[in-house]
């Protein structure tokens, strides 16, 4: 039997076909692709995924005194697909109602948190959506999963009425971090605001984040010393971009103390400032 040329290419296109339906596709770690941070000061993070989705943590900027004036105007953000809220604090929370209001991107958070917002007439109902501990959403589609975790801390929504500057306060929820793992494998843990906490461990082992986004201010948090400790015995992270100091007076824990406790480890520190941006 012969074949001609024609026959072959039909031959080895066919083969190529047969192998790209038989074989599993490369994992989604192996697919490349980049993971944008940008820190905006204390806990407000807005993180772009290798497939363009953006996720804005904790925003705090109109009133930030450390957010570049140029992202005092929210508009600055540009396109936002999801807002992630890890308690109810002004510091997190001061920029949520604009915000989505603005960019109709839907809110998640604490359950507790997320009813107090929609109560307080911050977000729509349809807009707000609560979720718990270990529980997994993935509202950007299946190739991002967003799981909540334990944060050691308080949480409450002051408001102050414009007209008569008297305060109240209303219930939070329990404070939380997100472990956010994107579309290339790479995991980011925002820890919110926290102390230490044993249960660290647990979610180093089981969830294994590459990058930690972790606060070294103090008074309210963890300082130098106790966010040192947590990276070293606990976290062990590829990498580490130190938040949640210097914002306010009594936040006195600085990169510089953090590193100098941190001593000789495989863990990268990144002590960059609000405005600056890093890709992994």
């Amino acid at each position: 039997m012969s074949f001609v040329r024609s026959d072959v290419l039909k031959l080895t296109a066919a083969l190529v076909l047969t192998l790209a339906l038989v074989l599993p596709a490369a994992p989604l770690a192996q697919q490349g692709g980049k993971v944008e941070v940008l820190w905006l000061g204390q806990a407000t993070f807005k993180i772009t995924s290798p497939g363009g989705k953006v996720i804005v943590l904790d925003p705090f900027l109109v009133n930030n005194p450390k957010t570049p004036a140029q992202y005092k105007n929210l508009d600055a953000l540009g396109k936002v697909d999801l807002i992630l809220v890890t308690h109810g604090h002004g510091d997190h929370v001061g920029d949520v109602k604009d915000l989505a209001a603005k960019t109709h991107a839907k809110v998640y958070g604490p359950a507790g948190l997320i009813a107090t917002l929609i109560d307080l007439g911050w977000i729509p109902g349809e807009q707000g959506v609560r979720f718990g501990k270990s529980g997994k959403v993935q509202p950007l589609g299946p190739q991002i999963t967003i799981t909540q975790v334990r944060a050691e801390h308080s949480s409450e929504v002051t408001v102050t009425d414009p007209a008569t500057k008297k305060s109240t306060t209303h219930p939070g929820g329990e404070p939380a971090g997100f472990i956010i793992e994107l579309e290339n494998g790479f995991k980011v843990y925002h820890m919110g605001d926290t102390g230490l906490f044993g249960d660290m461990k647990l979610i180093a082992d089981y969830y294994k984040p590459d990058l930690v986004l972790m606060p070294i201010g103090g008074h309210f948090v963890m300082d130098p010393k106790d966010a040192a400790y947590a990276t070293k015995e606990w976290l062990k992270p590829k990498f580490v971009i130190p938040m949640h100091y210097g914002t306010f007076p009594v936040l006195k824990g600085t990169p510089q103390e953090y590193m100098a406790a941190l001593g000789q480890t495989s863990t990268k520190v990144f002590p960059i400032n609000p405005g600056d941006k890093l890709e992994f």
